[in-house]
């Protein structure tokens, strides 16, 4: 699978040949740059929330904690109807109830989830499909676990996913996708029915487990995958993982933790180009920010520790979301979920005339002071904004935020044709030059930089500078 960016939105000015002189002139508020030419951003306070990051609720409308997407579950028999009959009606109520929120969305489907009915296809079970029934995790009965080696079972996954592909691979509402369907809650495992002495395995073989896994790789080339654990299996697959048991299983030691199997694998750096996530354990999540740290259980406890061995992005927190962290814990979770992810901030800016003379000349230093990368390659786009605080016109660049690793800061070059651009004001066409990372999805928050001059001149863009056409 080969990941291609997001839809970009078209372009708002198109090339032409510079015919006027284009010179750069500093912001007032611009330090002098290390280098003849550079002028030093000043760095600012990262933004408590950023797109695709930080900590995340059930999809629900919150106020109580800072958030850019939410998160869902789905039975396969919501939108599976037949064979070959899909109604995504269901899946499509979530999406736009969640985009209207500005939030983008992570989300799996299931099969089997411990308490909630089956969400193994109708027409499956009419067909004669072997299921257990169990009492675990307080089912009793409720749901059941599949064959899943049945190849009845094992087409309609393929057809599913194909089909989950097909319709929504790059839909700019959807952060990511967690592979699922097999396992309690989707989450692979059927653990304590998973062959143990005394018990039988209910689990999917290893043939049907890479069937999957290949299956939702071929189906998926730009919206983000992850999968439960790391494994030989995907190590090479474009799939990131999900650790669903956060900052009490995730550091290394007991040969089965978190990082453990990342270690195992050989997958120990598949996060500067793939995902990682989850959700911080639920008996964690009201303790482990309280000041002192009050929690009792025979886990890690370790949510810094395990944030920087994981470069973990975002993680699901119902807790912060209701009922909600106060005093000092507030504090706490907010920093927390501010170390997840990347954290951009452009740290020098050079104008000039271009090399050709047709158009101006623009460099940035963009570096990551995050944890992990920026999953997604939204355009980069530069607008000159006139006195009147209106954008004269906008360019669309052909930088890669996919290539800005943590540690591994980018110098960005582009030239920005500017034929036809009109004098601003009488001083002589003095405009200032502002930056994004375009959300695709419309509505959605935007990707704020880490720097004093974000929304300075315009809510969502980066100030860079001013620059005069004479």
């Amino acid at each position: 699978m080969v990941h291609s960016p997001i839809p970009r939105p078209a372009l708002l000015a198109a090339a032409a040949a510079l015919t006027s002189v284009v010179a750069a002139v500093p912001a007032a508020a611009s330090a002098a740059g290390p280098e003849p030419g550079w002028r030093t951003l000043a760095e600012g306070e990262a933004p408590d929330a950023n797109p695709l990051s930080g900590f995340i609720p059930y999809a629900g409308n919150y106020a109580t904690f800072p958030h850019s997407m939410e998160w869902f579950y789905l039975p396969v028999n919501a939108v599976m109807k037949g064979p070959h009959r899909f109604d995504w009606k269901a899946l499509e109520d979530q999406l736009d109830a969640i985009a209207a929120r500005g939030h983008q969305t992570a989300f799996r489907f299931y099969l089997d989830y411990p308490g909630q009915p089956s969400g193994v296809p109708q027409y499956l079970l009419d067909e004669g499909l072997a299921t257990h029934s169990y009492d675990d995790f307080g089912n009793n009965g409720t749901s059941v676990s599949p064959d899943y080696d049945d190849p009845r079972l094992a087409s309609a996954l393929d057809r599913f996913i194909a089909a989950l592909g097909c319709h929504y691979d790059g839909d700019p509402r959807i952060g990511f996708v967690q592979l699922g369907l097999l396992g309690f809650w989707g989450e692979w495992h059927t653990w304590p029915h998973n062959g143990d002495p005394g018990t039988e395995n209910w689990f999917a073989s290893q043939a049907e487990q890479v069937r999957v896994l290949h299956a939702y790789d071929k189906a998926f080339d730009r919206t983000r995958l992850m999968v439960r654990y790391p494994s030989a299996d995907n190590a090479a697959l474009d799939m990131g993982y999900h650790d669903d048991s956060f900052a009490y299983s995730t550091l290394p030691g007991t040969g089965w933790n978190f990082m453990d199997l990342m270690l195992q694998a050989g997958t120990g750096g598949k996060w500067k180009d793939e995902p990682v996530a989850g959700e911080l354990r639920p008996e964690l999540q009201g303790c482990i920010f309280n000041v002192p740290d009050d929690c009792v259980t025979d886990g890690d406890d370790d949510f810094a520790g395990g944030v920087a061995q994981t470069h973990a992005t975002w993680l699901l927190n119902q807790y912060a979301f209701s009922p909600g962290y106060t005093g000092a814990a507030y504090g706490k979770a907010l920093q927390s979920a501010k170390s997840l992810g990347y954290r951009f901030r452009v740290t020098g800016v050079k104008t000039g005339i271009g090399t050709d003379r047709r158009g101006l000349s623009l460099s940035i230093r963009l570096q990551d002071d995050g944890v992990a990368p920026f999953y997604y390659d939204w355009p980069l786009q530069i607008a000159a904004v006139g006195p009147d605080r209106t954008i004269a016109r906008t360019w669309t660049t052909s930088w890669k935020l996919t290539g800005v690793k943590p540690g591994a800061p980018a110098e960005l070059t582009a030239t920005l044709p500017t034929r036809g651009l009109p004098r601003a004001g009488r001083s002589g066409g003095g405009y200032t030059l502002v930056l994004r990372a375009a959300n695709p999805m419309r509505g959605g928050m935007p990707l704020r930089f880490a720097n004093a001059g974000q929304d300075t001149t315009l809510p969502g863009w980066l100030t860079l500078g001013d620059a005069r056409i004479s």
